[in-house]
């Protein structure tokens, strides 16, 4: 079946009406839950109507407007609206959003309407804002970097720092260069064996490359409670002041444990916030008491598996997830952070 059958629309419409049903149930999860609407609702041709949906997020002011107004763009332009599309990304451009998302969204948008330059600048800025060469580099910004690198090929650019940064980061089977080679579609119309077996070799490590991508599975995911909100836990459930005996040394251990869940080998983690009505509601669904501290891992597990989790560590000039305007690399990114936590 092709992939753009009526019955493959039905099911993408379906999806998207599960997940707006599933929104109305859990409020405090609708931004991803309607972004993932939207995505469905795209593939199911109905771009009108995932319009709507973006929005309706950007009048409730989210929690991620670079976000979601990178996908308005992206969205708007495929259905003929080019030149509201163009300036929602020029804004985006001057914000300068400090992760990675937003800027990968409208940089493939740009190449796919082929603004290979304004494409190329875009994942440059990117880059130069949201990484450090010497620093490891967040999985969420390795695409930034094969974009760019793609970017250039087609542009018939000469490697630079950034193509080499990416070339590490390439952890399938043929080498970029080789993927991005903008000759590559001759060879679907060669009558020589060889270089079509080589283009099916091709094909295949990028089929193998978005298929790891798209099964990743939700962050392990460390649970981080706002001050005001952990105050608020501590004062209607004080015995677990036990697993928060002050809120700096929570902050401090999330640090930590994320860096030990790292340094084990772990490369998919993230954090989410938790509120005390979510935590509540969750506990009455699981039949528990609040109280009862085992209860916390699940609350985040929960979480992140809804969509809430945001990628760990931040990149280092964004702003640090503890919710401070300081940049991670100034806050809890500094190598300090691991002192010994305070006892209660």
């Amino acid at each position: 079946m092709r992939p753009d059958t009526s019955a493959d629309h039905a099911d993408h419409t379906a999806e998207a009406e599960r997940l707006l049903r599933t929104a109305a149930q859990y409020p405090e999860d609708k931004e991803p839950l309607y972004l993932q609407a939207a995505a469905h609702l795209e593939l199911a041709g109905d771009r009108a109507r995932a319009a709507t949906l973006y929005d309706h997020l950007l009048a409730k002011t989210p929690d991620n407007p670079p976000l979601v107004k990178a996908l308005k763009a992206a969205n708007l332009w495929e259905y003929g609206h080019e030149a509201e599309a163009r300036a929602i990304i020029d804004g985006i451009r001057a914000a300068a959003p400090r992760e990675a998302a937003p800027w990968e969204i409208i940089a493939e948008a740009l190449e796919t309407h082929d603004e290979l330059q304004a494409s190329h600048d875009a994942f440059t800025t990117a880059l130069t804002l949201l990484i450090e060469p010497s620093e490891e580099i967040p999985y969420t910004s390795h695409s930034l970097l094969t974009g760019r690198h793609r970017v250039r090929r087609m542009l018939g650019l000469p490697h630079d720092e950034w193509d080499a940064l990416a070339d590490t980061v390439n952890a399938g089977p043929i080498t970029l260069d080789e993927l991005h080679d903008p000759k590559r579609l001759w060879s679907l119309g060669s009558d020589n064996p060889a270089e079509l077996q080589a283009e099916i070799a091709r094909l295949r490590a990028e089929l193998g490359t978005y298929r790891t991508a798209l099964s990743r599975p939700f962050p392990v995911a460390m649970l981080h409670w706002p001050e005001d909100e952990l105050r608020e836990l501590l004062t209607a459930y004080p015995v677990l002041t036990t697993d928060y005996p002050t809120y700096e040394a929570h902050l401090a251990a999330v640090e930590s444990s994320l860096r030990d869940l790292s340094a084990a080998g772990a490369r998919h983690l993230g954090i989410v916030r938790g509120t005390v009505p979510s935590y509540e509601a969750f506990a009455a669904s699981e039949s528990a008491s609040p109280a009862d501290a085992s209860l916390l891992p699940q609350y985040a597990t929960t979480l992140a598996a809804r969509g809430r989790a945001t990628t760990w560590p931040p990149p280092r000039n964004a702003p640090c997830w503890c919710g401070s305007t300081t940049p991670y690399r100034n806050c809890h990114g500094t190598p300090d952070v691991r002192r010994p936590l305070p006892t209660p």
